[in-house]
């Protein structure tokens, strides 16, 4: 699992660099976050090919678990991808909510991405 650390507004943002799944159930996603709080970065930029299918399946649990987690050691996460793709309302609804917030966004490109957590 490749971090890249980039440093915006004083705040350090660690971008997973991986071509495939690289999260693949809770253990690998809180394996990344220890990586990325080891050097000192509070933010993570991810995209959606680095999460399995069932994470975009709310019935498996995987995203709630995930990003629970994430928002409870304060650890803010942007993920880019194409979500119009998923046609589950519930699951639209979810990425509207998380979008709300100030801890996790699902967002369309890494300019996005970094402006959303920076």
């Amino acid at each position: 699992m490749d971090l890249k650390i980039v440093e915006i507004n004083d705040q350090k943002i660690a971008e997973l660099i991986a071509q495939d799944v690289v999260i693949n159930d809770i253990r690998d996603a809180m394996d990344l976050m220890a990586n990325a709080d080891y050097q000192e970065a509070k933010r993570i930029i991810i995209e959606e090919k680095h999460l399995p299918k069932d994470f975009f399946d709310l019935r498996s649990g995987m995203a709630g678990e995930i990003l629970q987690k994430y928002a409870i050691y304060r650890m803010k996460l942007a993920i880019i991808g194409d979500f119009e793709k998923f046609k589950s309302k519930s699951l639209k609804a979810f990425i509207v909510e998380c979008n709300r917030g100030d801890s996790i966004f699902f967002v369309p490109d890494r300019k996005t991405a970094l402006r959303k957590i920076s």
